[in-house]
């Protein structure tokens, strides 16, 4: 009956809310020791479970590991689907990445540092993350257009073709990362750019690659994203 009328049921509720309880647990282990040292019989003594208890909730530590990586995903598709509906643009999503990662980075970088050894995530969480790719190509595609003409025409006259324009060629072949999203050569360019530096920065300021070097990093966050604008 509880099913039935959409209401959980006491035995449901109270599995939700171990379950939530456990990831807690979990998150505070990554925040001490990284994702690699996630132990589910450690986070039973923590909570005062046996082991074999725990298990009935998350079968393996890479359920668990699965679990917390469709939540972080889902967390930031979630805030830059929020910003890119109140009409943020490309730098302003920019910003909005950065401030997850800063105000979450241990989500942060269990999804984009470095791979737990042994685990792989399933296909379902790259569905998510083309959400937010999706969110950045559309944000490409309202800016203009500067990249230069087929080579020989009047807005490229060297003849010869450059570095860029191959890759878009390149990249426009290998579109499927892209799905369906009708953007163009360029605009793939741009958006996986932005990707790509963007990601490249937060991940070193989060894990502490600046430390020492006497500058702000959010400046360097800045001008990274004003250069990527000009091309």
């Amino acid at each position: 009956m509880a099913k039935a009328t959409g209401t959980a049921s006491p035995r449901e509720r109270y599995r939700s809310q171990v379950r939530a309880e456990i990831k807690e647990r979990a998150w505070e282990q990554i925040a001490d020791a990284g994702a690699s040292a996630l132990s589910l019989n450690a986070i039973a003594k923590r909570m005062g479970m046996s082991g074999p208890a725990l298990y009935r909730y998350f079968g393996s530590r890479d359920e668990l590991i699965t679990e917390l990586i469709r939540d972080a995903y889902r967390g930031l598709a979630d805030t830059v689907d929020a910003a890119a509906k109140d009409g943020a643009g490309l730098p302003e999503l920019g910003h909005t990445l950065r401030r997850w990662a800063l105000d979450d980075p241990h989500r942060y970088l269990l999804i984009f540092g470095t791979p737990v050894p042994g685990y792989h995530a399933p296909d379902d969480v790259t569905t998510i993350s083309s959400e937010i790719m999706s969110a950045l190509l559309d944000a490409s595609a309202k800016l203009p257009d500067d990249s230069p003409g087929p080579p020989g025409s009047p807005e490229s006259p060297d003849p010869s073709s450059s570095p860029e324009q191959d890759f878009e060629q390149h990249i426009d072949a290998h579109r499927q990362w892209a799905g369906d999203h009708p953007a163009t050569p360029a605009e793939l360019h741009r958006a996986l750019s932005f990707w790509t530096r963007v990601h490249g920065v937060l991940s070193l300021e989060l894990a502490g690659h600046f430390t020492g070097m006497g500058f702000d990093p959010a400046t360097l966050f800045e001008a990274e994203l004003a250069a990527l604008l000009r091309r």
